[in-house]
């Protein structure tokens, strides 16, 4: 069985050293890893990156982590990159990466993602170069995911996981105004997953989401922002490798009120 913690858009801020530590402390005793889900931030700030960087440091199990757009803001996302990865975090863009926890190896493909829309109503790639643009920027975030995940193949993983910031899916949307859909995910995301393979996929993003939600091959999908999981972390137990079998649910409730956005 792979235990995974999951948890994204914490929004860390300077006030905010050690509200999450001693929640992460357990994490040893529950799961093997743990994945952050983007928009570990509030202004993407290195200063504000040094704080996540201290609730992260030697927690005792691999730490695998995108940013969010939240990450992006002050335009310093390489040096919060820095930062993070300095402190033992995975740092991922279009990469992957196989940790080990005792006898399990855990794959992990990462992006941010970025929006776009889903099938039926999203944005083109036509017209002015600056919808072009947003347009290629989204799929070349797919892409990555997509090679990320293909790479993971070549191991043998026990659990091969997509972890995104974006949503790939509009399940996970329930609850957020229909209006703002193509600003909180793209379908490209999910042909990516479904292409290449994954035993789950989480995000974060979507505050006013949902958590269930599943991409049109199978795989199963979770919202796992914070205000929607209203937790610490939440640890997905998965007891076999194919897509959407075996999934389990249980979460570390917050030793304080840290759902501030």
């Amino acid at each position: 069985m792979t235990r995974v913690a999951v948890v994204g858009d914490i929004h860390m801020g300077l006030d905010s050293q050690g509200t999450l530590r001693p929640a992460f402390e357990t994490l040893p005793d529950c799961a093997d890893i743990l994945l952050l889900a983007g928009d570990l931030t509030r202004h993407g700030t290195p200063e504000e990156a040094r704080v996540v960087a201290r609730e992260i440091k030697d927690l005792g199990v691999p730490v695998v982590a995108v940013l969010g757009n939240h990450d992006h803001h002050d335009d310093h996302p390489d040096e919060v990159t820095a930062i993070l990865r300095e402190a033992g975090a995975h740092v991922l863009e279009g990469q992957a990466t196989v940790v080990t926890h005792g006898d399990l190896r855990i794959g992990v493909a990462g992006t941010k993602g970025f929006g776009g829309g889903f099938v039926g109503r999203c944005a083109p790639e036509f017209g002015e170069p600056a919808m072009k643009e947003f347009v290629r920027y989204s799929r070349h975030r797919a892409d990555g995911l997509r090679a990320a995940l293909k790479e993971l193949h070549g191991y043998e993983c026990d659990a091969r996981i997509a972890l995104t910031h974006f949503a790939p899916v509009p399940d996970t949307l329930a609850g957020e105004p229909l209006e703002i859909y193509p600003f909180l995910g793209s379908y490209l995301l999910a042909e990516a997953i479904d292409t290449a393979g994954a035993d789950l996929a989480v995000h974060g993003h979507a505050h006013a989401g949902t958590e269930h939600g599943m991409t049109g091959g199978g795989v199963k999908v979770r919202n796992v922002a914070q205000p929607v999981i209203g937790r610490a972390f939440h640890i997905y137990s998965l007891d076999s490798c194919r897509p959407g079998e075996g999934l389990r649910t249980r979460g570390t409730r917050l030793p304080t009120d840290t759902n501030e956005q």
